[in-house]
């Protein structure tokens, strides 16, 4: 929390940023995407200070500290209803989207986004969710596979942590073709994000028609993270948050944050994608290009393959989901 605070100094856009400490989620509301039992079980284990897996330990404070991250995207919902902001950007620890209905996973206890989507999907809206944390947001995922009111869009390292997110996943039932992988080999840099917003994330959002953009905001996808193996900057965030945020209207975008474990490189990225959200423009780092091979994702490099094959699917899934106006 301190680091991102320190980023959004540097940013010089404190004044922007109106803080607010977020509310509880009832369990009623955890409950539209985890099991009764398996919540239950949380705040027992926690209450003994067990670890809920093998890298997801927990103790007295962890459940009252979940209930708030999940809380925050709720809270934000309703302020950004009531006009106080045009988008929200939420500290939130815990992080949250590798949690399943009923499975902690990967410092996960609760999945706040997927929370958050659900809640609105109740209310009728039509949720994107753009996941760009370095790792594959497998809870989010598995919450809304079958689900075609949620699009959720991921731009990941493949293969890496938890496994997940391989290019063929792209939904079933009613979902199918509400799911978009994009598995980046290591090395990917800023060049191949920018080519796959434009080839893949905006035309699925464009045919999607979302009324609401939530964003799994990941920074551990930058070159300096101590557990992955991407190439991006603090520059290459400021584009994509500059790109996501023509994907939804004013007042219906939310930013989570989720990993980056470099806390300087969290920083930057958090003061270049809170200065986005503030219509302001700051570059510590250059974006990068040239990732995974000599030439860059412009020519015949690894990540432009995934794009131009995500694209492929892509086009032809939504040929065959009806379009929303």
């Amino acid at each position: 929390m301190i680091a991102v605070r320190d980023g959004i100094t540097a940013a010089g856009v404190g004044e922007a940023v109106a803080e607010f400490a977020p509310r509880r989620a009832t369990t009623e509301e955890l409950e539209r995407v985890h099991a009764p039992a398996y919540l239950e079980w949380i705040e027992l284990a926690a209450a003994q200070g067990m670890n809920l897996d093998e890298d997801t330990p927990a103790g007295p404070g962890s459940i009252e500290a979940a209930r708030r991250a999940a809380g925050g995207g709720l809270d934000a919902v309703d302020r950004l209803d009531a006009g106080e902001a045009s988008a929200a950007f939420l500290a939130l620890r815990p992080p949250g989207h590798h949690a399943l209905s009923d499975r902690a996973m990967g410092f996960c206890l609760v999945n706040n986004v997927a929370i958050t989507a659900a809640t609105l999907v109740a209310r009728g809206e039509r949720v994107l969710i753009l996941d760009w944390d370095a790792h594959h947001g497998n809870g989010t995922q598995a919450a809304f596979y079958e689900e075609p009111e949620v699009l959720f869009i991921s731009l990941h390292e493949y293969p890496a942590y938890p496994g997940t997110g391989a290019i063929g996943e792209v939904g079933s039932g009613a979902g199918s073709g509400s799911t978009v992988n994009l598995p980046f080999p290591a090395g990917t840099t800023g060049d191949a994000y920018r080519m796959a917003f434009d080839e893949v994330v905006v035309p699925a959002a464009e045919a999607f028609s979302p009324s609401w953009l939530l964003v799994s905001a990941g920074f551990d996808a930058h070159r300096a993270d101590p557990i992955t193996n991407l190439g991006l900057s603090s520059g290459d965030f400021a584009d994509l948050t500059e790109r996501a945020l023509r994907l939804a209207p004013p007042g219906r975008r939310v930013f989570f944050l989720e990993g980056g474990y470099d806390l300087e490189a969290l920083a930057a990225c958090a003061g270049s994608c809170v200065a986005a959200l503030a219509g302001e423009r700051w570059l510590p780092e250059r974006a990068t290009r040239g990732g995974d091979s000599a030439q860059g994702a412009s020519s015949d490099s690894r990540a432009a393959a995934v794009v131009r094959a995500a694209a492929a699917i892509n086009e032809r899934l939504v040929a065959t989901r009806p379009r929303h106006s």
